[in-house]
């Protein structure tokens, strides 16, 4: 019987998650190849249904799964894919954390041309039961740092401030991020993450993993592609596995991580 070892597994996705102990993965973060809009090699396919709830069932109390899709449109109607499994994630038993949007920039937008181009897909953000951890990411400047609340609303309309006593309010100088974030398509890519049809960004996982796990969790990518996930958990002492049911893309995803000095396995 094949064993799972830390990393990426060549195997599918499915088999492996059955292999998995109930609650043993702290954070998913995983892009399915969805609605036939890349081409993969070998045509390989994947049953949605049983993934979903494998996630759940792996899943630690308060855990998270970053789910990243977006929807072709077909005879002019765009397919609904994404909420469908969202839906269908919450039917496993999964909260709806957050509903958040990766921003294309730089790139090709696609769409019909009777509607907007459209150049975003969304990071449906589930977690079990109550979320544990939370590294909420501060990084917006806000714009109005003093405020005035009212303390006494006694009226004088022969006052130029209607006789009101104010209080100021310091805000702070860096405020919460918005739940839309943008990236360049490219962050991050390297002659061997550009050899997969769909790289992420190496900064959108970076920031998710910071958001929802610390360090020593371990992290997980259902379809490691050409290794993005992975490279990102090592690189900030997260543990990892993975599975990739291409073995070409295994071995790309271990020339990239041998190049980056990050390769510490014996397979």
């Amino acid at each position: 019987m094949t064993k799972l070892h830390w990393g990426t597994n060549n195997m599918d996705c499915l088999e492996g998650l059955r292999m998995l102990k109930d609650e043993s993965i702290d954070l998913t973060i995983t892009s399915p190849p969805y609605d036939n809009l890349r081409e993969y090699k070998n045509g390989h396919s994947f049953d949605f249904e049983g993934i979903a709830k494998e996630l759940y069932r792996v899943t630690k109390q308060g855990g998270v799964c970053v789910w990243i899709v977006g929807d072709a449109t077909i005879n002019g109607s765009e397919t609904g894919t994404s909420f469908r499994q969202a839906l269908y994630f919450m039917e496993c038993g999964f909260n709806l954390h957050d509903t958040m949007i990766y921003e294309k920039n730089g790139c090709g937008a696609s769409g019909s041309n009777k509607c907007y181009l459209q150049n975003f897909e969304y990071m449906f953000v589930f977690s079990k039961n109550k979320i544990k951890t939370y590294n909420l990411i501060y990084d917006r400047e806000n714009k109005v740092g003093e405020q005035k609340q009212v303390v006494n609303t006694s009226r004088d309309h022969h006052n130029a401030d209607n006789g009101r006593k104010y209080r100021e309010i310091q805000t702070k100088k860096m405020g919460r991020r918005f739940n839309i974030w943008k990236y360049n398509q490219t962050s991050g890519h390297d002659e061997f993450s550009k050899q997969h049809p769909a790289p992420f960004p190496e900064d959108l996982v970076k920031d998710h993993m910071m958001s929802w796990s610390n360090e020593g969790d371990i992290v997980m990518d259902i379809f490691s592609g050409s290794g993005t996930t992975h490279k990102v958990a090592l690189e900030n002492n997260r543990r990892f596995i993975g599975f990739e049911i291409a073995k070409e893309y295994c071995e790309i995803e271990k020339e990239r991580l041998k190049s980056n000095g990050l390769w510490k396995y014996d397979y």
